[in-house]
């Protein structure tokens, strides 16, 4: 816990000790006293700003998640007995397509309405009574936590004697050449998880603001629920906002059908524009990956970890994907053959005297030359 929140909170805090210590420097005669006081507060402010965001993340979410839940299973029937009136008005008159509408919706609305009666309530009742029950597990979390922030002071405060006491270790277990690529390959794959995970989290942060003014002006039911779904969701790259999109829909069309169809709109809309502009600029090419092997690190570590499988196969895909590209380059150009990727596109061999390519253009043409010389 304590690592996880230092990593998270370490640019934030570099940003407010470069500038803290700025302010510092000329106003002290011992710049070594600057930079501790800079360290300290900047320290102090990372830590506050992540208990003030879950703070009002809190304050703001779990009221409107029980009003939410509370008006979904009261007003559940006439919803669906509202949706059914406007499939019947689109139906115009057919009476097939309008019963086997009202049919499945009303089968559906009565499933998803004694699951919420019949299993979720009690059991939540269950969950709130074995909640209760344990002090000592609730107590053993908070102590968790507790510890983890102040192990995250520590981090942060000590990162550079750490990092230097790592490379130290490195540098004496390993001879100076390999030890320079174990330091390179693991200062990349920081920058690597550092600008996806902070780059993600801003991405998300602002199309969940968004998304929560859009609707607000909208007057979409439960706004503030669904733009956290649609915010926490796009974390996942690729699927997440698919993911969001689904719950969200099913939330608002429940309540009013129209407006269900224009937050499918908005939806494809935000996330274009997230795609197109707001990403490409906070991450710009962060991974250095492909659309193909986002999805199957996606795909393979989701399948693998779920969740945060899906968070984290990205940044352990691209570093995997670096790592094999420098030993691949190496090893080619250790052997004195092309390590260029475009080399090898129309490549037909490496010739075995000279090392070098023979692409298949060239050969299909000295086998025509050769065969025109045989007919003459």
């Amino acid at each position: 816990i304590g690592l996880v929140v230092a990593y998270l909170l370490n640019p934030l805090m570099k940003l407010i000790d470069g500038k803290l210590f700025s302010l510092f420097k000329g106003k002290m005669k011992s710049e070594k006293k600057a930079k501790k006081i800079s360290r300290g507060l900047a320290i102090a402010g990372a830590l506050l700003f992540l208990v003030g965001i879950i703070v009002l993340l809190i304050a703001a979410i779990v009221p409107s998640i029980i009003q939410s839940i509370q008006g979904i299973i009261s007003t559940l029937p006439a919803e669906v007995r509202s949706l059914v009136d406007w499939i019947n008005d689109i139906a115009k008159g057919d009476s097939q397509i309008a019963d086997i509408a009202e049919e499945v919706i009303t089968q559906a609305g009565n499933f998803f309405e004694n699951w919420m009666k019949n299993t979720l309530l009690p059991q939540a009742e269950v969950y709130i009574s074995s909640i209760t029950s344990g002090v000592i597990t609730g107590v053993k979390f908070v102590i968790n936590i507790l510890v983890g922030l102040i192990i995250s002071v520590y981090v942060m405060a000590s990162q550079e004697k750490f990092a230097g006491q790592a490379k130290k270790i490195i540098y004496a277990i390993f001879k100076p050449v390999r030890a320079n690529v174990v330091v390179e390959t693991v200062r990349k794959s920081n920058e690597i998880f550092g600008g996806f995970i902070s780059g993600k989290i801003l991405d998300s942060a602002i199309i969940g603001v968004i998304a929560y003014i859009v609707l607000a002006i909208m007057k979409m039911p439960d706004t503030m629920l669904v733009a956290v779904i649609i915010g926490v969701t796009n974390i996942i790259p690729f699927f997440g906002p698919f993911i969001g999109a689904i719950p969200s829909f099913i939330i608002i069309v429940l309540q009013n059908p129209v407006q269900g169809l224009y937050f499918l709109i908005f939806v494809i809309i935000l996330q274009q524009v997230d795609g197109n502009i707001i990403g490409p600029k906070i991450l710009g090419d962060s991974t250095g990956l492909s659309s193909f092997w986002v999805v199957f690190a996606i795909l393979v570590f989701g399948g693998l970890w779920g969740f945060p499988g899906m968070l984290l196969g990205v940044p352990i895909m691209a570093v995997i994907y670096y790592i094999v590209s420098n030993v691949v380059t190496y090893s080619l150009k250790k052997r004195g053959i092309p390590a260029t990727e475009i080399d090898y596109v129309n490549l037909d061999r490496i010739d075995k005297h000279t090392n070098q390519p023979v692409y298949e253009t060239t050969e299909k043409n000295k086998k025509q030359d050769e065969k025109s010389a045989g007919e003459a």
